[in-house]
Order: C-alpha cells, then structure tokens, then sequence
C-alpha cells in the first residue's frame, strides 16, 4: 500500500476530522432522502461527493501550505481560528434550520452543485491542515472516504428517519470542528 509515516494522534486527529466533515454530507444527506432518491442515485451522488471531499481538501491544503509560508508562527493560530469560524457556521446552519429544496439532486448539475456545497467546508479544513505537515495522501482518502460513506448513509437513513436526525448530524460535525479550532488555540 503506502507509508504512513503520521503519528498515532495525527491518525485519530484527521480520523475524527473525516468524520465530522462527513456529518455534513450525512446531514444533508437525510434531507435528500426525505424528498425520495433511487439507489442509483444514491450511488452517484454519493460518488461525487467523495470525489469532491477528495479535490477540495487537497487544494485546500495547498493553499493552506503556502500560507503557512508566509504567516510563519503564527499558522496554528489561523488555522484554530478557521476550524472555530468553520465549526460555528455548521452549528449556526442547523439551527437556523437551512435547507437545500432549490437544489434538484436528480441532474447533472444539481449533483455538483450539491457535492459542491456539501464539500465547500472540507476545503477550509484542507487550509487549517496545509498549515501543518500532515500526510497528505492519508488525508484527503479518508476525507474522500468518509464523505462518500457518510452520504450514502445519511441519503439511505432519509429514506426512512425523520428531519431532525440530519440537523442533529450537522450540529454534531460543526461541534467537533469546533472543539478542534479551540485545541489548536490552547
């Protein structure tokens, strides 16, 4: 396979990060559901947003690398700070109970569209991550991973569970990023 020359807590650090990014593409992923999606399209879809948690982190962290050249000591910081910002607006969102009717997941384009907007958020963590040496590699395949597997999940459970399990779900990632911009912070 390949080297994976990252520690133990660097490991479980973007396990957990792929995970909470996942929650939104899980999230949204009920709501989808809830309108009715045929297993093809599940498939699809969710094949999309993996690819899309795979691309928009990677050119996250490239951004984030050249930043991090040119803020120096103070890149921990920037990156805590974006992964708080991030995490609020997660929260924020479900809350405010915002949904994605305008979008229809059936065309081509209302399935970018969707894997775009479900995946905005794994670029702004590919910037905080970039600001660190981290396997790249490792990274943006369990992002990917985990977002194609958490949309499959949640489009499946739509079909079957009530809304607020994916406004829960979306809280629940925004926390956890949240919990990791304040970790980079202390």
């Amino acid at each position: 396979m390949f080297d994976v020359s990252a520690s133990y807590g660097q490991l479980l650090t973007i396990l957990v990060m792929a995970i909470a990014l996942g929650m939104d593409a899980f999230s949204l992923g009920v709501g989808i559901g809830l309108k009715g999606v045929r297993l093809y399209d599940i498939l699809k879809l969710s094949m999309i947003i993996a690819l899309f948690h795979v691309l928009m982190p990677l050119g996250g962290m490239m951004t984030g690398q050249y930043v991090s050249g040119l803020l120096g000591g103070i890149a921990t910081s920037v990156a805590g700070a974006l992964l708080l910002l991030l995490g609020g607006h997660m929260v924020y969102s479900s809350l405010r109970g915002g949904t994605v009717d305008s979008i229809d997941h059936r065309t081509s384009l209302g399935m970018l569209v969707f894997s775009f907007s479900v995946s905005i958020d794994s670029f702004s963590v590919g910037v905080s991550l970039g600001m660190f040496s981290t396997n790249v590699l490792l990274t943006v395949l369990m992002f990917g991973f985990f977002g194609g597997l958490m949309s499959v999940m949640g489009l499946l459970i739509g079909r079957h569970a009530s809304r607020s399990l994916g406004e829960f779900g979306e809280a629940l990632g925004g926390v956890i990023l949240f919990a990791f911009g304040l970790l980079f912070l202390i």
